[in-house]
């Protein structure tokens, strides 16, 4: 998969997590703060798509349109932050690995 495939998928995910792309140029924060951010921001996709589901369930919301909405944002945001999870732990193997 070339470099253009991949920012045509990741451009429509980042516009739906609200993510703009690009390089931190301002020096605010660093690694493990961003990665703790973007943490908070699955934990609080799963947790609207958990009331989600209650408030449909139980009468609150007859929307189930939208609850199907949130439960697949919260659902692609959990996958995407395994896949980061799953590459960065085989590139911490992989630095492991090297000789010194």
């Amino acid at each position: 998969m070339n470099n253009m495939n991949i920012k045509g998928i990741l451009e429509p995910l980042g516009s739906a997590l609200n993510i703009k792309p690009g390089v931190n140029k301002g020096g605010e924060g660093d690694f493990g703060a961003v990665l703790g951010d973007a943490l908070k921001e699955v934990n609080q996709m799963q947790l609207d798509a958990d009331k989600a589901i209650e408030d449909l369930v139980t009468g609150k919301s007859k929307n189930l349109h939208e609850t199907m909405i949130t439960l697949s944002k919260a659902e692609i945001a959990f996958k995407l932050t395994m896949q980061v999870r799953n590459k960065v732990m085989e590139a911490y193997q992989e630095v492991m690995r090297t000789a010194v």
